[in-house]
Formats: structure tokens, C-alpha cells, sequence
């Protein structure tokens, strides 16, 4: 075959070499690991850490949610409490074979009493009951029925309408990732703490990222800790071999729950009728021991029973470990059986780590540091998934035409942050507008609170992304402002007349909720004049393009001219 000569008359271009790609480094790895572990599971743990923050105000929270039961000016006797609401229980309970009863404290206006009935009775068939007492009276007070502050408590790690066991291992598996993000995060940011005295209004992407990361290390050691320790606290669900391979008979098994539960354990009921001792008397040996306000709790169990046995409970305040402590007395004769004080050292390192993810050992300043960290936290989670949706909207090919991924996570963003704001305090006015008297009122109160919440993910879907942020912020700020407005007209309990007779519970959560309503309107305000720096660069491009068109042209007339 004859060679055909080259038409370059420079002759042959040599070969390029292929270029082995360069390997992405640590940083880079880390940065997309942070980036999938965040966006994966970013939206439930946006929602297990707002409400896993206002939980820390859980018990004032059931307490706003009553608006019947007032807070007494000064605390009864716990000792005098107990005696009383035990009388209660023996007309109310006869039968049972367990009583147990929440003393009155700083925190709780009223008792809060337990009972076990046969299976298949009680509410629900489940076999117990429960009612509230009146501290003073010692009667059964009539207030609505509410889940309270519970429900918040309960839904950040059980997701409320999911088995238990399955919503917990959701909870453990989001929390997972959320530590996996967290230490890719420290990985990959190189300027960690000089970054977090630097933040730039009005840059788009830049100042999304500027909010996130001082967000993330505003509270680090708070988010790495209560991440941790979430993942401690139901250790023996997510990894029970230990347990099941260390303790294989029922006499061991007994010997652990005694170790990390103050219940009471079972003693076999002889069937012969015998009084209860003084109940007061064995509280106020608890008393003299811990503290007069430190007797949380008192457990009966075979009331009415020669076999009767009273534990009194310490409480969790002022205590660095959540681990029981608790004294055991012979119901019938009132003599001290059993003082626990102590534990092992597992036993005590899952108490002290239970105690540090509850916060229940602080006062009222400990409380608001929690919760005023841990809605950093919330925040941190909400500009990572809005951060994720700025940076990869410039990326796209046409703004205007969003692929359906991309969509879907700007949806579920707007549903997650702003519509969670609309759930909780449409889940508020549930418990104000809901007739008293209705059947199943708990469970209304939640069913309003999921109803609420997917309407505005169905909002957001319907309307464009930047008018469903800005609708949704003002709908929440409306429903927060207005609740306490609500409340004056249909309960007794106006925020003016909480001020005048000094109930901070109610005041205090009132105002709260014009603090959290500003701070709605703030953001509506925001991303209502917010223009994306997208319009901008697509300008900028345009410009170029029809610049260099303009070269070119000009380009190819001279040469035609030459």
C-alpha cells in the first residue's frame, strides 16, 4: 500500500499520553462522604433535633398544653402529697397490683399517677390507667386530655406512628450518619475555626456555607456529644449480644434491671390482706437522705398485700448520672430493706452518658443552654439541605427546567424546615380549638399535627420553590403569633393576667412564641427580597456569548477583506 504523504507539513503529530486521572484526596472523599451522609438523612434529623430541642421544656410545655391546672404558689410537702394521693389510689385502684405516683417539684404542678389492672382492661385494653391528682387536694383534677410536651419527646427518636422498635432503629440509623457527618465535616474543612468569625451577607452559595460552618462549630462538642449519646442510650436495643450472651437466666436478667431501672421487682402477692404502712414516713427518710425536694418518685407494688413493697425514688435533678438510686421498704411494717446508692461502673457510665443527652441535671440556665445549642444544630441541618440545592442550582443546564432529583430535594426541604414550623404550632392550636370532650383528643391532637405537615409538603410541591419558602414562613410566623391571641379567648389563662399572678410557665411560653414568630417573619422577609446570584451569572454568560459571537464575525470579515 502506498503511503499517502502527510498534510502537515510539520510532519507527524506525536501522540499524546494517556494521563492516568488523579486520585481524589482525604479532603475531597470526606467532602462528599459529609455531603450524601447530610442530604440522605437530613430531613429526619432536621425534625429529631427541633423537637429533640424543645423537649428540653417538655414538662412546661404539657403544663401550657393544661391550661385548667394552675401552678401553686409554693410547693406542697412531697411527704404529705404522697399520703394523700395513696388514699386516692385505694378507692380509684383497689384491685391493682402496682401504684406509682410523680411527686410534685419546681417543674410539676400537679401528681402524675400510674396503675396496673388486669390485661385487657384500662384504656385502650392494655391493662393500666392514669390520672392526675392535685398536689393541694389530693383530688383528681378535670383538665383535657393532651399528650403534652411528650409527643415532641417521644417523636424525635420513635417517629411516633411507626412501631417503637422500628422508629428507634430509624433514629439510631439517622443519628449514625449524623456522626459520620460530623467528623467528615472536621475532616474536610481546613479553616475550621478561623471561618467561623467570617460570614458574608447577600453571597449566595458563599453565604450558606458561612452560616453552616458557624453553626457547625458554634456548638461541635455539643453536636458530637449529644449525637453520641443518643446512640448510647439505646445500646441495648441496637446491639443487645452482649447482654443476651452475658445474662442467660432469669435470676440474671433481674439482677440488670436492678442495675438501670428503679422498678420494683416482682414479688409474688401471698393473697392475705394487710394496711399499708404510712407512705409519708418512708418518704421522708428518702428526704432526710437526698434532699427534701429530691424524692421524684414513690412505686407500690402488691398494695393491700402482706407482700407489699414501696420503693422511693431520688430524683434525676442536680445528679450528673441518670443511674437509679432508690431506697426499698416492706410496705406492711414501714421497715427499710434495701438502700441503693450505687452501681457498677457500665451501669454508671450509661447513666452519666443518658444523663448528658437529657439534660435533667441542670437548672433553668442549664436547660435554655441546651436548648439555645441544640437549635443551632436544628439550623446547622437546615443550611446543609439548603446548601445543597443553592450550590447545585448554578450547575444546572437550564434553572428554569430542574431535573426531577433536584426538585424532589427542594421540596422536601421546604415541607422539612418550614413546614415542620407549621405542624408544631398548628399541633399547639389543635390543643386549643379541639373540643374538650372529644373521643380519642390525644390522638387528634397528633393526627392535626402530621395532617398540617403534609399539606405543606403538597403547598410546596404545587406552587413555585421561592414563593412556597416565603408563604410557608409567613403561615408559621401567623399561626405562632396568633396562637397566644387564641388562648386568651378560649381558655381563662390570658398572657396578661399570667404576668400579673407570676406564672412564667405560661407568660414565658408565650412570649417565646412572639420570639419564635419574629424570627419567622425575619426569614419570610429575607427570602422574599433574596435574588439569586444565578440570574446574574446567567447575564454575565449571555454577555460572553454574544461578545465572542461578535469577535468571531468581525474575525472571519477581515479575513474574507484579506
Amino acid at each position: 500500500m502506498t503511503q499517502q504523504p502527510s498534510s502537515n507539513p510539520a510532519g507527524p503529530t506525536p501522540s499524546t499520553p494517556n494521563k492516568t486521572p488523579k486520585a481524589p484526596g482525604i479532603r475531597q472523599t470526606m467532602s462528599d462522604l459529609h455531603t450524601w451522609a447530610g442530604l440522605l438523612c437530613g430531613w429526619l434529623l432536621y425534625a429529631m433535633f427541633l423537637t429533640g430541642s424543645v423537649s428540653y421544656f417538655k414538662d412546661e410545655t404539657s403544663q401550657y398544653m393544661r391550661p385548667e391546672l394552675r401552678h401553686p404558689a409554693q410547693t406542697p410537702d412531697p411527704a404529705e402529697v404522697a399520703q394523700r394521693i395513696v388514699g386516692q389510689l385505694g378507692q380509684i385502684a383497689p384491685g391493682s397490683t402496682q401504684w406509682s405516683m410523680r411527686l410534685p417539684d419546681e417543674r410539676h404542678a400537679t401528681v402524675s399517677s400510674f396503675w396496673r389492672l388486669p390485661r385487657g382492661e384500662g384504656k385502650g385494653g392494655r391493662g393500666s390507667d392514669n390520672a392526675t391528682f392535685d398536689s393541694v387536694t389530693g383530688q383528681k383534677v378535670a383538665a383535657r386530655e393532651t399528650v403534652g410536651g411528650e409527643f415532641f419527646y417521644r417523636f424525635h427518636f420513635q417517629f411516633h406512628y411507626m412501631p417503637v422498635r422500628w422508629g428507634r432503629w430509624l433514629a439510631g440509623f439517622c443519628a449514625m450518619f449524623m456522626l459520620v457527618a460530623i467528623v467528615s465535616g472536621v475532616i474536610t474543612h481546613k479553616k475550621i475555626f478561623t471561618d467561623f468569625f467570617t460570614f458574608r451577607w447577600g453571597k449566595g452559595q458563599r453565604s450558606w456555607l458561612d452560616a453552616h460552618n458557624a453553626l457547625s462549630v458554634f456548638g461541635l462538642p455539643f453536636h458530637l456529644m449529644i449525637t453520641y449519646t443518643g446512640l448510647v442510650t439505646l445500646m441495648a436495643l441496637y446491639m443487645p449480644w452482649g447482654e443476651q450472651a452475658a445474662y442467660k437466666n432469669p435470676a440474671q436478667r433481674q439482677e440488670l434491671t436492678a442495675e438501670i431501672s428503679p422498678s420494683v421487682q416482682p414479688v409474688k402477692a401471698t393473697g392475705q390482706s394487710a394496711p399499708l404502712a404510712p407512705i409519708d414516713a418512708m418518704v421522708r427518710q428518702g428526704q432526710e437522705r437526698w434532699g427534701h425536694f429530691n424524692v421524684s418518685r414513690v412505686i407500690i407494688a402488691n398494695p393491700g398485700d402482706a407482700a407489699a413493697r414501696v420503693n422511693v425514688v431520688r430524683s434525676e435533678a442536680g445528679r450528673v448520672s441518670m443511674s437509679p438510686q432508690y431506697m426499698v421498704f416492706d410496705g406492711v411494717s414501714g421497715q427499710l430493706l434495701q438502700t441503693k446508692d450505687t452501681v457498677g461502673p457500665a451501669a454508671e457510665t450509661r447513666g452519666v452518658m443518658y444523663a448528658l443527652h437529657m439534660g435533667r441535671f441542670g437548672d433553668l440556665p442549664m436547660r435554655w443552654l441546651y436548648f439555645i445549642v441544640s437549635l443551632a444544630g436544628t439550623a446547622m441541618v437546615g443550611t446543609g439541605l439548603v446548601m445543597w440545592t443553592v450550590k447545585r442550582r448554578q450547575k444546572l443546564g437550564n434553572p428554569a427546567r430542574p431535573h426531577f432529583g433536584f426538585i424532589l430535594v427542594e421540596k422536601l426541604n421546604i415541607a422539612s424546615i418550614a413546614g415542620l414550623s407549621i405542624a408544631m404550632a398548628g399541633f399547639l392550636w389543635g390543643n386549643r380549638l379541639l373540643p374538650l370532650n372529644m373521643a380519642e383528643r390525644t390522638a387528634w391532637e397528633v393526627h392535626v399535627f402530621f395532617a398540617i405537615w403534609a399539606l405543606t409538603l403538597l403547598h410546596a410541591m404545587l406552587r413555585p420553590a421561592r414563593r412556597a419558602w416565603v408563604e410557608q414562613f409567613w403561615a408559621a410566623a401567623a399561626l405562632l403569633a396568633l396562637l397566644p391571641v387564641v388562648s386568651a379567648i378560649v381558655t381563662e389563662r390570658p398572657l396578661w393576667s399570667s404576668v400579673v399572678q407570676g406564672d412564667w410557665v405560661f407568660a414565658g411560653f408565650e412570649l417565646m412564641l412572639w420570639v419564635l414568630a419574629g424570627l419567622h417573619v425575619w426569614l419570610a422577609v429575607r427570602t422574599g427580597r433574596h435574588q439569586p446570584l444565578q440570574r446574574k451569572a446567567n447575564k454575565h454568560q449571555a454577555e460572553s456569548l454574544n461578545g465572542g459571537a461578535m469577535r468571531t464575525g468581525a474575525a472571519i470579515a477581515e479575513e474574507g477583506a484579506r
